[in-house]
């Protein structure tokens, strides 16, 4: 059984992942937006523009602008036509760039109405509407493999020494079948 913030959708799995800061490159200055997993034993670094950076650093501190900024826009048109935004998901990293989708949802029980549309989008700024919508933020788990870093280094030493430990200490006859009397296959 795969954990809570696994799921599958359209037959590819997906990992919850939560916005755990902004940070900066420290060889070129860049911004780097920093996504963790529930367990934030892996850490996944995207690459955003400044722009991108400031409002997703706003959506995070809860800054309400007085007028409408881009991502506050989109997020009023989103639902000014009935739709929510359900969830985002960043769904592929191909050649160094990662590529996400808006899943917006319609649900309007008087007209039997239960409808999703996916809308491409950058992942920097899908992340800023999510956090603006307060919906939830999935990514691929073949995205997770090969974009992700260690976060939790004394933990993955920790486990690494007990397997080491596990090996090391197995013996031949921890394989011996059950049940047979130790004579196996005639």
């Amino acid at each position: 059984m795969l954990p809570e913030n696994y799921r599958k959708h359209k037959e590819v799995s997906m990992i919850e992942m939560y916005v755990a800061g902004i940070a900066l490159d420290a060889r070129n200055g860049h911004p780097i937006v920093i996504l963790n997993d529930s367990t934030k034993r892996r850490a996944l670094p995207i690459w955003i523009g400044a722009p991108e950076a400031t409002a997703i650093s706003r959506a995070l501190d809860n800054h309400k602008p007085e007028r409408p900024l881009t991502h506050d826009l989109l997020l009023n048109l989103v639902t000014n036509l009935g739709y929510k935004v359900k969830q985002i998901e960043i769904n592929e990293l191909e050649a160094s760039t990662y590529y996400a989708t808006i899943i917006l949802l319609i649900d309007d029980p008087e007209h039997k109405l239960d409808t999703t549309r996916s809308i491409d989008a950058r992942p920097s700024d899908a992340i800023a509407l999510a956090l603006r919508a307060k919906a939830p933020i999935f990514v691929s788990a073949q995205v997770v493999a090969d974009g992700t870093i260690p976060a939790d280094y004394e933990k993955d030493e920790e486990e690494a020494e007990a397997f080491k430990n596990f090996i090391d200490n197995l013996k031949a006859s921890d394989f011996k079948p059950k049940g047979d009397g130790g004579k196996g296959d005639k």
